[in-house]
């Protein structure tokens, strides 16, 4: 049985650990990351998990099975938040996969197929621009030109910094998980509205929206800011104006399917009152559960970069970051999802996820489902983020029923 005691524990002793300043700060691969990772390894083992750690740093514990030729159920979420975070997101799902194993060691519940459970490593693009690289490294998406692409704001290689922590980035292959799996289920908060606002507890997630990222540099010239005449200026800032609100015009008016396009990073150079913007980096992020309605979005968005530069003369680069498939959720988990909480006396729905996770690296792979719970006025990536215990027992209690069925021989997905 499901300890909610336990769980609120853990909560606090992780927040103990990694908070920092304001909210959580678990950036991947930091110290405080790693402080929080060897708390849950710790927890894993416990709960009766044998762990490995591939080449990525990714932790998969393994729980056996009656019969250990049978494929796995994999489960599992991630660690790592962004900066001043909450300490919700990613950590419920993992405390609860790993309260599902500790509460089936406890009672002696042998599965029929064997278990197991992933702390997935820098889900988060806080770091390094582009999210879930442990699950993308697991799934063989995450390439050798990408472990030196992406860098952080201290210019620090991807692979740099997982050398860093004793990792073994040079053979990232090794990390592909290659073993077949009977499903894949991942509980999150919904870092969203929805359930808080409709006051239900469980969300049985259909699809999960993939972002398209990429860095917009304008070269525009620094001038003085009061020598120079209006027509004679080439002012970066004033482009990346126009260009950030065409996006919102684009994403709003995108009648296909819903799409959000959102400028989230706004470098100007050199950043003082009394020059003109020269050189600008803008952190474009387009999402949407419709890969056509996203590519059209962000198409666009592309030609209009060249119309406003040509018009002011401003050289520029784009530079991709990632293009991310939508997912869609096994219509059968779904259904099971909903008809455990409706046993279970929960309140639910079905709904989508607008934002990404873990779990959409593995639809294409085995048969996958998400649960949401609510988080308090849809507040996610902040030190507000919270989630009550009532709804964190109720989903992780969903969650470990669903767990139980799908590791049973019985049950065909």
């Amino acid at each position: 049985m499901i300890s909610a005691k336990r769980l609120k524990e853990q909560f606090a002793a992780l927040q103990e650990i990694t908070a920092s300043g304001q909210g959580i700060n678990r950036l991947a691969f930091s110290n405080a990351d790693w402080q929080g990772r060897a708390y849950l390894m710790q927890l894993m083992k416990d709960a009766g998990l044998t762990l490995r750690v591939d080449a990525f740093g990714n932790v998969i514990g393994h729980y056996a099975g009656r019969d250990e030729s049978l494929p796995a159920v994999m489960c599992g979420s991630h660690g790592d938040s962004v900066p001043e975070g909450g300490n919700y997101d990613g950590i419920f799902g993992i405390l609860s996969a790993i309260e599902t194993v500790r509460s089936m060691h406890e009672e002696g519940f042998v599965p029929d197929h064997p278990l197991e459970v992933v702390l997935f490593m820098c889900e988060e693009s806080s770091r390094f621009g582009a999210a879930t690289l442990g699950s993308r490294a697991m799934r063989g998406e995450l390439s050798q030109e990408d472990l030196d692409r992406l860098k952080d704001k201290q210019g620090h290689s991807l692979r740099e910094v997982l050398k860093g922590r004793g990792l073994d980035p040079d053979h990232i292959e090794t990390a592909i998980y290659k073993k077949p799996l009977k499903a894949f289920l991942e509980t999150h908060i919904e870092q969203g509205k929805v359930l808080d606002h409709q006051g239900v507890q469980i969300g049985a997630v259909t699809g999960i929206a993939a972002p398209t990222r990429f860095r917009v540099y304008l070269h525009g010239s620094a001038d003085h800011s009061g020598a120079t005449p209006m027509n004679l200026r080439h002012d970066g800032l004033c482009a990346a104006a126009k260009i950030i609100s065409r996006l919102e015009k684009l994403a709003s008016s995108e009648t296909s399917a819903p799409v959000v396009g959102t400028v989230g990073i706004c470098d100007v150079t050199p950043d003082v009152m009394n020059v003109i913007p020269g050189e600008v980096s803008l952190g474009i992020d387009i999402r949407s559960i419709s890969a056509a309605a996203k590519k059209k979005v962000a198409n666009e968005l592309k030609a209009y970069i060249k119309q406003v530069t040509g018009e002011r003369n401003i050289p520029y680069d784009i530079q991709p970051v990632s293009d991310e498939k939508p997912a869609v959720m096994s219509q059968e988990i779904v259904k099971l999802v909903s008809d455990t909480a409706e046993k279970l006396g929960y309140t639910h729905i079905a709904m989508p996820s607008g934002a990404g996770h873990d779990s959409m690296h593995w639809a294409d792979y085995a048969p996958t489902g998400m649960i949401f719970i609510p988080c308090r006025d849809g507040i996610s990536h902040n030190p507000a983020e919270y989630a009550s215990l009532e709804d964190i027992a109720a989903g992780a209690n969903v969650f470990s029923e669903v767990i139980r069925t799908l590791t049973s021989l019985s049950t065909i997905i």
